[in-house]
């Protein structure tokens, strides 16, 4: 078993720390260096005097924490030295820009792996396994119980859906995170459907795919002109789950169809508390056989399970010939940035003024 004074990452209350580099990984408070794996904000947070990150995270983490933040980029597989830790970073497939992060000191290799998902999907480089000696994983869907549908049988669902409804001329609401869901949504639908109109949460993210080379079909908004009567009837409308049951739902007519797209759907009766009509099982996290094929792909022999179901993980992984271990961390809602981006205000008079998204 690793002792404690091997150890390149340990943690702190600020966050994962690397002493040998005197950096952090993910920090959920205020230091003077982070390395940041991807930009959702419950693992990218303001305050810190100095960010490191994928170039692809460049236009989601300057949106989300401000232009004027001390960003450095590296490109995957490009490496730096920092007070004698070499730093690299590698696809992780979570979201644009996400990243493991390799760091290499006195001949011992640990890969901290940030969130991550295993079946690519278009719209970031897949999960790469990093061969090391400890791993850090995450485990939200730690539970054997996860298991998701393909990308092919996920977009036939959607599809399928959509049609249906738009047949029936009935707009479809799907509720799904501003920040990759709706842009994985938006890559993999059939947009011969009909017209897909996106809440002002997720538009400035699709700018930055597209500006990253992610090919999304045309969106609108639910102002633009084209967007009559007639083709709402048709639409699909992507908004995170903050908007459900604002007044800005309201402009897509009583009959609309809403569901949501969440790994949690697996669940029986998570529909249901959702108060939606449909739920699709969808997840830009790992399920389980993903989490046992990256740890297995990684080699390592030293575990180290962060945020999810922790307990569950470590044990099975401990009772089949690992080291593993808990890390407490702060890390939970993947998008909690939908929470505090406002719709932009319908410009007529009879309607309402702020509507939160």
């Amino acid at each position: 078993m690793a002792s404690a004074s091997q150890d390149l990452v340990i943690a702190r209350p600020e966050g994962l720390y690397c002493p040998a580099g005197d950096f952090y990984i993910d920090p959920w408070r205020p230091v003077e260096r982070a390395v940041i794996t991807h930009a959702h904000s419950d693992h990218a947070r303001t305050g810190h005097a100095h960010y490191l990150a994928h170039t692809d995270s460049a236009g989601t983490l300057r949106q989300r924490l401000g232009a004027s933040i001390h960003l450095q980029t590296l490109a995957y597989g490009e490496s730096i030295e920092h007070n004698g830790v070499r730093l690299s970073l590698h696809p992780a497939g979570h979201v644009l820009g996400s990243a493991q992060v390799r760091l290499e000191h006195g001949g011992r290799v640990w890969v901290a792996s940030g969130d991550y998902k295993t079946e690519p999907d278009g719209t970031c480089p897949g999960f790469e396994p990093v061969r090391c000696d400890t791993f850090i994983t995450e485990s939200t869907f730690g539970l054997p119980i996860y298991r998701w549908p393909t990308q092919a049988v996920l977009f036939d669902e959607i599809n399928a859906w959509w049609r249906s409804n738009a047949d029936e001329g009935r707009a479809s609401v799907l509720l799904c995170y501003a920040f990759g869901k709706a842009q994985r949504i938006l890559h993999g639908v059939d947009p011969s459907i009909g017209p897909i109109v996106v809440h002002g949460a997720v538009e400035p993210l699709n700018a930055v795919y597209r500006a990253a080379g992610v090919d999304l079909p045309p969106t609108f908004r639910v102002t633009d002109a084209a967007m009559d009567k007639a083709a709402l009837k048709r639409a699909l409308v992507l908004a995170p789950p903050s908007a459900q049951g604002t007044p800005w739902m309201k402009r897509f007519g009583s009959d609309a169809v809403d569901a949501f797209a969440s790994g949690w759907m697996q669940v029986r009766g998570t529909r249901r508390r959702r108060g939606v009509d449909r739920g699709f099982v969808m997840s830009d996290h790992a399920d389980w056989p993903g989490l046992m094929a990256a740890i297995q792909g990684t080699g390592a022999e030293h575990i180290r399970v962060t945020h999810g179901s922790v307990p569950v993980l470590v044990r099975w992984l401990n009772e089949n010939g690992l080291d593993a271990q808990a890390f407490d961390t702060e890390y939970g809602d993947d998008d909690v940035a939908d929470q505090a981006v406002p719709e932009t205000p319908e410009p007529k008079p009879e309607q309402p003024e702020g509507e939160a998204a």
